[in-house]
């Protein structure tokens, strides 16, 4: 059985009953991610910028599940993760600014291009979509994860584990650990530290490698960290 790197701080915090709001919870990643922990019984709550969209997908995934739109599902989250397509996420960011103010955010968004080759990695003005977010929401306290899962596996009902580490970047490691303490809750996953912001653009663009890795193999690959 793997091991679990300690943390500082997270038996200070107690996150099970603080709302989870995910905004593009409609996608695929948003929605593997709100079945998840909603399963594991966290509070979620799904946005999207259409509210019959996500009215209708918190329906179909159950589990207690609300849909809202982004402003709505902020508002009313205690941490938000952002699944949002890479085009809109700026645009998101900005619609949703005030509401996040002094909030936790998680941003899973990966930078992509996709061409006759394949996927390949973009690189944002900012240095990455979490530098970009954290520029945006300067009242916000933004780290980055949920990078690297498979959205065919997050939603299979049928596979009750996750064995995949989840790596974490942040500014404060009492926020990151926060974040940890949340993947944990899913079976099988496990959240790292991997560092500040700064460090985020290869995390967000080793997406692409493992889209290749999936497309030759015909499998769903996550990552994993030996040795700790």
């Amino acid at each position: 059985m793997r091991t679990r790197p300690g943390r500082a701080s997270t038996d200070a915090v107690d996150i099970t009953q603080q709302t989870i709001g995910i905004l593009g919870g409609t996608g695929p990643q948003g929605r593997g991610l709100a079945y998840r922990l909603a399963r594991a019984g966290q509070p979620v709550v799904i946005g999207s910028r259409t509210l019959e969209r996500a009215q209708d997908t918190a329906a179909q995934v159950g589990l207690g599940l609300t849909g809202h739109s982004n402003v709505e599902a902020a508002r009313h989250s205690d941490i938000v993760i952002v699944t949002v397509p890479w085009e809109g996420h700026a645009v998101t960011l900005k619609v949703v600014r005030k509401e996040l103010e002094g909030k936790l955010v998680i941003d899973s968004v990966n930078p992509l291009g996709f061409d006759s080759k394949g996927a390949y990695a973009l690189r944002p003005e900012e240095g990455s979509a979490a530098e970009q977010a954290a520029v945006l929401l300067p009242e916000t306290r933004v780290t980055a994860a949920f990078h690297h899962l498979s959205a065919t596996v997050l939603t299979d009902p049928e596979i009750e584990t996750i064995e995949t580490d989840v790596l974490v970047l942040g500014e404060n490691r009492t926020d990151t650990d926060i974040v940890q303490g949340l993947i944990d809750r899913v079976p099988g996953l496990r959240g790292i530290y991997a560092g500040r912001l700064r460090n985020a653009h290869q995390v967000e663009a080793l997406v692409a490698n493992l889209i290749s890795i999936n497309r030759r193999y015909k499998r769903h690959a996550g990552v994993r960290i030996t040795d700790l």
